[in-house]
């Protein structure tokens, strides 16, 4: 079967056009790149023989070859024969869609040496370059390296070893060619491909590329829906939107990755599900315990059964003393016991977990998406592990329904399995193994040693002919599975190395790819710093003395004239070296070079302004980055603090507003949007009627909603939710549901350990006040806001309180309301002697005299209040009892207590004589 993009535009061909291009399709779908570009048309684009319209043009009058193409295309596609009766071979349309089939031709020959192999039948450069062109080393040379040096954007360099970039220059030349992109709307999709790979071979993302690819992706999608014949193509838009979810992943936006894997599941009526099963992991397990696996079925699929017998690449066994090679599944699913403890859906609960049946290879590359997506989205530890692997392992035990696929699975697995001790051999060799087998299936050869020119072997053997399969099969499934290219895949297996400490192994690698940024950071890691300066100095600077030739490696510290013209990749060699040596020269120098595109440089400066509290500075950095990387995330967050320091507000309000664009989960940048949004002022406008001026939004409001946002995505943070708290309750009007869902999270979060502390009693005290004055009164039995404030003091507040006076009387304040009086009163004493019990009250301040007299007579006004109620609460409800028949005997002996031990200090007090006249007032009532 052929990939999607032929086969849809293969339908959309009109049938005379797609007659007279059907063996060229059946070419390109086959893998026999060499018949396309044998066509007369190709060869004269390529400059190999002439026509009337190109034969001015010569390669010499142009620095970049590319360009050389595009003008010979130009003039080829704008010779018109449009006459009634013109052969359909020589009409501008049929040129057009040839040179679109051509540019799929390239592109995935591009991909077929560089990624999956086999090994390419021709030599890219004696195919398409000129003669002068390929038969010399050093000008083939200088042509492939001004080739790759045009692909860096934004400042970012491209790998400068990528092999064959001939073909995909042509491929990108031919479909920015404009009467292709106006006439084959379908060139949207394979430029958005040849896109993605040329930011895959940057170093880092570049902001620019970024946009093309995501403005590509929505005219590819529209496309798609709007395509009368799309039920016709099999897996058309759900190969399209997990070709997208491989893009997010790569850019890290794993929201909308899960949202295309979960919707390409949906299409494709896919049914799994992560679950436990009773079985022994370890030969010497005496007791079954609970293993997660991976149940899936296909739709259509057969119950059981697999396709050992179809090509894949060799699985490594484990070949351990204690594992076994897979789980042992002791019983079927009796046990079986899904972690949301929902059921299993029929079609999966009748499979056998030992045996399950082949997957569709789209339902496979479902799988392994989900386990990348899974990698990123959660920190990298043993738990996020065990939860990855059953989705590679379901993928390999299935067996192997495409070569491609199972190639992932095999890498998916390696991965997991290298931070495992039991099994970091496997997946090191796994790693090894493929690494081998990409090297030699895309060079057909031991690729060479860039300093030595020694042949590098692998430790494995070559990969055998049931391990190989044909290019359609490998390239079938090859864009939503974004597999690594194949220097990506060798550094990775370094980075390997580096981790179990095989840093010689891993600097080999590094070296013979010339990834000196790589190495640099490798020598960086192991504290040799000095080693990683004069790596990183050596690309920049020539030797001291000048004379390159004779330095020594070991001594020389590459400290002379700077390297003119500097390396493609200089803006992240000098950001290295400020690194290391913390020097803002070095950034500075990074983008002067890069023509002030290598956003990195100024995030470097930012950072470091940033910690020497140079605000000012810092924003500046900051957003001079953004205007080359404006999707940066983090980039975005730091510039909202620097304004927040700098009290910017209106900047700071539109730097989070970015951050949370960006990443609407990102629960610091909603915090931080929100206290920005504290400090401006309301919006107004004019009543053109009255001529008066209106708040029409309030930013509280605004800062409120913020604040509930970032609370809910960081429900632990004890301090958003005081923020929540505060600003909920000084909105106009408050809004107590807010107040009352922060403070009960807050006293769940930090009751145990503040006690009352944790508890807003000023705010609490508006919210009781508040609904005391309600018109709808104060019924707690009822669903709604008085309900919801008792079940707060109930059930949160109240077990906190221990010494607060004035939480006493706020609850006392909610008990009386809401005829509760025995239990009110009872607050009013707790209340009463938290002041009394202060020590040493009656020789303090006059402050601390005052607060126990409020405190006293307040207490004898709710014995007066309450003392002559009758009981509603307990078992002497409805009794006729009192609340407190000695009401009066308790009020004196309160008054008489605090005039007792206060006499000596305060007797001539106002607040003395206060409480002598609330006692004659008692004296008058008995």
């Amino acid at each position: 079967m052929a990939d999607v993009l032929i086969s849809f535009f293969r339908s959309s061909l009109p049938n005379e056009l797609a007659a007279v291009l059907e063996d060229i399709l059946k070419a390109v779908e086959s893998g026999d790149f060499l018949a396309v570009f044998e066509q007369p048309d190709v060869q004269i684009l390529l400059g190999h023989v002439e026509s009337e319209a190109t034969k001015n043009v010569k390669r010499e009058d142009f620095g970049l070859w590319s360009d050389y193409i595009f003008e010979r295309l130009g003039l080829i596609l704008s010779k018109r024969n449009e006459e009634q009766g013109t052969p359909i071979k020589e009409t501008a349309a049929y040129r057009q869609h040839l040179f679109f089939v051509v540019a799929i031709a390239t592109f995935y020959a591009f991909i077929q040496s560089t990624v999956t192999g086999p090994p390419l039948p021709f030599k890219p450069a004696e195919v398409l370059l000129p003669k002068d062109v390929s038969s010399s080393a050093k000008v083939l040379s200088k042509t492939r390296t001004d080739l790759i040096a045009s692909l860096s954007a934004d400042g970012v360099a491209a790998y400068k070893l990528t092999p064959n970039i001939e073909l995909l220059c042509l491929a990108e030349t031919i479909l920015i060619c404009p009467p292709i992109q106006k006439n084959i709307e379908l060139a949207a999709w394979a430029q958005l491909r040849v896109n993605f790979v040329q930011q895959r071979l940057l170093s880092e993302p570049a902001s620019s590329l970024q946009t093309v690819i995501f403005d590509k992706l929505r005219i590819v999608e529209d496309l798609i829906l709007n395509f009368t014949k799309k039920d016709e193509i099999k897996d058309l838009h759900s190969s399209f939107i997990l070709e997208r979810a491989a893009i997010h992943t790569h850019h890290g936006n794993d929201k909308q990755a899960k949202a295309d894997l979960d919707q390409a599941t949906s299409e494709r009526k896919f049914e799994f599900a992560l679950t436990g099963l009773m079985g022994k992991r370890t030969k010497f397990q005496q007791k079954d315990t609970s293993q997660l696996l991976v149940l899936a079925r296909s739709a259509g699929a057969e119950t059981n059964g697999s396709a050992d017998g179809a090509s894949k690449p060799k699985a490594l066994d484990l070949n351990d003393d204690t594992l076994h090679e897979s789980i042992q599944y002791t019983e079927k699913l009796a046990t079986t016991d899904i972690k949301n403890e929902s059921t299993l859906p029929a079609s999966l609960a009748e499979l056998d977990p030992s045996n399950q049946p082949l997957l569709d290879p789209l339902d496979s590359v479902i799988l392994l998406s989900l386990a990348e997506s899974i990698k990123n989205t959660n920190p990298a530890d043993g738990l996020t592990r065990e939860e990855t692997i059953p989705y590679a392992t379901r993928v390999l035990e299935g067996g192997s329904s495409n070569w491609q696929v199972y190639t992932q699975a095999l890498l998916v697995r390696s991965r997991i399995e290298g931070y495992k001790t039991r099994t970091m051999e496997r997946g090191l060799l796994q790693l090894q193994a493929l690494v081998d087998q990409v090297i030699a299936e895309t060079l057909g050869e031991a690729t060479t040693d860039a300093e030595t020119n020694e042949k590098v072997t692998s430790f494995l053997p070559q990969a055998k002919e049931g391990e190989a399969a044909s290019v359609s099969e490998r390239l079938r499934y090859i864009f939503p599975l974004s597999s690594p290219l194949r220097w990506e895949l060798e550094a990775e297996l370094a980075a390997r190395w580096v981790h179990i400490g095989g840093l010689r192994s891993a600097l080999d690698i590094y070296e013979r790819l010339e990834m000196w940024a790589e190495a640099a950071l490798c020598w960086a890691a192991t504290d040799k710093e000095d080693k990683a300066r004069r790596v990183m100095r050596k690309q920049l600077f020539h030797a001291t003395n000048g004379n390159d030739e004779d330095a020594d490696e070991d001594s020389e510290k590459w400290e002379g004239p700077a390297r003119d013209p500097p390396p493609a990749e200089a803006p992240r060699f000098y950001c290295i070296l400020g690194d290391i040596d913390t020097d803002l020269s070095m950034y500075e120098k990074a983008w002067e070079v890069s023509g002030s595109r290598y956003a990195r440089a100024q995030r470097s400066l930012g950072q470091h302004y940033i910690a020497a509290r140079n605000y000012e500075k810092a924003a500046e950095a900051y957003s001079l980055s953004l205007k080359v990387a404006s999707q940066y995330h983090p980039a975005w967050f730091a510039l909202g603090c620097a304004h927040l320091e700098l009290q910017q507000f209106k900047k700071a309000v539109e730097a989070f507003s970015r951050c949370v664009q960006l990443d609407d989960r990102d629960a610091e940048a909603w915090s931080n949007l929100a206290a920005s949004l504290l400090h401006l002022r309301p919006k107004a406008r004019t009543d053109e009627e009255d001529e008066v001026e209106t708040v029409t939004n309030h930013p509280r409001t605004d800062a409120l909603k913020a604040f509930r946002r970032a609370a809910n995505l960081k429900h632990d943070s004890y301090r958003i939710w005081s923020n929540v708290l505060a600003v909920a309750a000084s909105t106009d009007p408050p809004s107590w549901n807010d107040v009352i869902n922060a403070q009960r999270n807050i006293c769940e979060l930090r009751g145990a350990t503040d006690g009352e502390k944790c508890i807003d009693a000023e705010i609490l005290d508006m919210l009781i006040k508040d609904l005391v004055r309600s018109e709808d009164g104060f019924d707690v039995t009822r669903p709604g806001l008085p309900h919801m404030t008792n079940e707060l003091v109930e059930k949160h507040i109240k077990p906190l309180i221990t010494v607060s006076p004035k939480l006493w009387s706020v609850v006392a304040t909610l008990y009386t309301h809401t005829q509760r009086p025995s239990s009110a009163l009872e607050c009013h004493e707790k209340a009463w002697r938290a002041v009394t019990i202060q020590p040493k009250w009656e020789s303090g301040t006059e402050a601390e005299w005052n607060a126990v007299v409020d405190m006293t007579i307040d207490l004898v006004d709710a014995y007066e209040t309450l003392g002559p109620r009758e009981r509603t609460e307990g078992l002497a409800a409805g009794s006729g009892e009192l609340v407190a028949k000695d009401w009066k005997f308790k009020a004196r002996s309160a008054v008489r207590s605090v005039c007792g031990k206060g006499k000596e200090g305060w007797e001539d007090s106002g607040g003395w004589e206060r409480l002598r006249e609330r006692l004659e007032e008692l004296k008058g009532r008995e």
